[in-house]
């Protein structure tokens, strides 16, 4: 095992350690895996290097880190929240690595370690969480260019594949993007570029970028150079071959080799720039770069980065940065660990709390505990019959425990042990529903679909947007719904709404007599439109014409659909469905969340206004209108 100094940031004053332990973080690339416990804010000790082919799995890494005398000695056997950054997509519960043969389950490995969080994000977006804590002297400027403040940034990072990610701006914080664009496919843009193109064309069916800016792309660029240059017999080299050869100036082919991939890179990164408006800089990581030192710098990556036609006066002022820093990843995946834990409860998780009060409990209370320590996920599935059942205790002792640790009932327990499980205890990510799910993996599905939806949906929600909606829907003369398909019964329940409210409003579900309304309407009237493609014929021949009539619509309907581009107040919803074909479920119950939210609004401004609703002169808060 491969040790390393710890890190701390130079001048900071000694935090506080974490009152529940040391936080394991790792990153796993596709060759190492490196490890770290972060015993105070900032402070990174008992760093480690594994070599990822001398494991078996994820697991058998992790475990034999944590028994190194190393993180020992740091702590390792309190360890209750980690977080690990990977180089793949994140997308469900099971992680199948692209570049390793590693696989697995996120709340398997949550429960095997006996952890409390278990968070696992995208390499590339930990990097880029580490971004705004870079000093300067932990970057290098290639070329000119100077970053706007509040900008997008961009992020690069060629190793044993390509990273790709971004920053965004948002109020107070940074957004990172989660991005697979290190597949999308490889675009050459000279002679030499097209003759490697048609050489890996002998090797893949699909050239991606990542075949050529990565470790392996460089590789198979000094093959390609060389059989260009006649060398049809040369002897593979492994791409720190090719670096340290183009460093010492022994190798032409290498040389050009780096050259040839700098270039590429330089391309990459000026689309990346212009994808994401990325005033605020691009940044380059991984492994590779940063070992070129001073070939980087006069390489072609900077001249390729501003050479886009038109565009190379716009990309002229964008900056470029060379990522210097030791083990970066680090400070970006500590940051979002800190961001999940600090929503839980102030850094006072639920679970904490049942193991502090553990030993005050009674004998029968003590096996409820041990019992929602092993299992947390799963109490927030089941009712108190079956949870008493399963600990062998009687339903009144189930609601002793949750006395015992200050919540009111197992309904509130459930509430406040939701927001505490944070990262991979509770998989907010969209899964899709199977035919050979079981009964129980549907359930589950479903919910956590529905969860994840809502999450997202508050998330994305555009606040300007919903202020302007509800406005208009409260000086709305008339309002008139339209709809089709799964969408009517959503309309339907917004017109019984309205009219409770006191406001007029018609709706049709033919869509021939919904055209003919459509049409009577006039100005002062709104047309609320609600469609999950924003694409059926009909629906948008019903709302040219009540545009064309003087009426104003609200669309409740993806960005950038047909239906989206008519509207004058867009509430944007963007969801996949699963593969089946059901019903639309998720979509549904999002329109029917946002509807409530404008039905709300309605009624709450009202109220404050006049005292008492239209109708029955009685509001009750809580989602009810009476």
């Amino acid at each position: 095992m491969k040790t390393e100094d710890k890190t701390e940031p130079p001048g900071a004053e000694a935090p506080d350690r974490f009152s529940d332990g040391p936080r394991l973080l790792a990153d796993i690339g596709g060759t190492n895996a490196r490890f770290v416990l972060e015993t105070r804010p900032g402070c990174f000790e008992a760093v480690a290097v594994l070599p990822c082919d001398d494991y078996a799995a994820l697991l058998d890494a992790i475990l034999a880190y944590l028994a190194s005398p190393e993180a020992k000695a740091h702590g390792a056997a309190r360890v209750h929240h980690a977080a690990i950054a990977i180089a793949n997509a994140i997308d469900d519960d099971i992680i199948k690595m692209m570049n390793h043969h590693w696989s697995f389950s996120i709340e398997a490995m949550r429960g095997a370690l006996g952890l409390d969080t278990l968070l696992v994000v995208n390499d590339f977006t930990a990097l880029a969480m580490a971004l705004p804590h870079l000093r300067a002297e932990q970057r290098q400027k290639i070329g000119a260019g100077s970053p706007r403040p509040d900008s997008v940034i961009g992020l690069l990072g060629p190793g044993t594949g390509l990273g790709v990610s971004g920053m965004i701006p948002a109020e107070d914080r940074w957004i990172a993007l989660g991005s697979e664009g290190g597949h999308v496919s490889f675009a050459p843009c000279d002679r030499r570029e097209m003759d490697v193109l048609a050489y890996a064309w002998r090797e893949h069916e699909h050239v991606s970028t990542e075949r050529m800016a990565s470790g392996r792309g460089l590789e198979l660029i000094y093959r390609a150079l060389a059989a260009r240059a006649g060398d049809i017999a040369v002897a593979p080299l492994a791409a720190a071959d090719i670096t340290s050869r183009a460093l010492a100036g022994t190798c032409a082919v290498c040389a050009e080799a780096i050259d040839c991939f700098c270039a590429i890179l330089g391309s990459v990164a000026g689309n990346l720039a212009m994808t994401l408006g990325a005033l605020g800089g691009i940044y380059i990581g991984g492994g590779i770069v940063p070992r070129l030192g001073p070939l980087f710098a006069r390489s072609p990556f900077r001249q390729r980065f501003e050479q886009k036609g038109r565009l190379s006066d716009y990309l002229a002022q964008i900056p470029t940065y060379v990522i210097t820093a030791e083990q970066p990843t680090f400070l970006g995946i500590a940051a979002i660990l800190a961001q999940k834990l600090k929503l839980a409860h102030a850094g006072a998780p639920v679970l904490e709390k049942i193991r502090q009060a553990r030993d005050r409990m009674s004998p029968s209370e003590r096996k409820v505990a041990d019992w929602v320590l092993r299992e947390p996920k799963l109490v927030l599935t089941l009712p108190i019959a079956e949870i008493a059942q399963r600990t062998d205790v009687s339903q009144p002792t189930v609601m002793r425990f949750c006395r015992s640790i200050g919540v009111q009932g197992l309904a509130d327990f459930k509430l406040k042990l939701a927001s505490g499980l944070t990262g991979g205890a509770i998989t907010v990510a969209h899964c899709h529903v199977e035919i050979s799910d079981s009964d129980a993996e549907l359930a589950r599905k479903v919910l956590g679909n529905n969860a994840s939806a809502a999450l997202a949906l508050s998330d994305t929600l555009d606040i300007k947007a919903l202020t302007a909606a509800i406005e208009m829907l409260r000086k709305a003369r008339r309002v008139e719904l339209l709809s089709v398909g799964s969408a009517r019964v959503v309309a339907e329940d917004m017109q019984q709404k309205l009219l409770n409210l006191g406001i007029v409003s018609t709706y049709y579900a033919d869509p021939q007599a919904q055209l003919m309304s459509a049409g009577l309407l006039s100005a002062g009237d709104v047309a609320l439109v609600i469609s999950r493609s924003g694409a059926p014929p009909e629906l948008l021949k019903s709302a040219k014409a009540a545009r064309a009539s003087g009426a104003r619509i609200v669309a409740i309907t993806p960005s950038g659909s047909p239906l989206a581009k008519l509207a004058d107040v867009l509430l944007t919803l963007n969801h996949p469905e699963g593969n089946l074909n059901f019903v639309p479920m998720i979509v549904r119950l999002l329109q029917l969340m946002l509807l409530d939210i404008l039905s709300v609004g309605l009624a709450r401004r009202d109220s404050a206004e006049n005292g008492v609703s239209r109708v029955s002169g009685k509001l009750k808060f809580g989602g009810h209108l009476e």
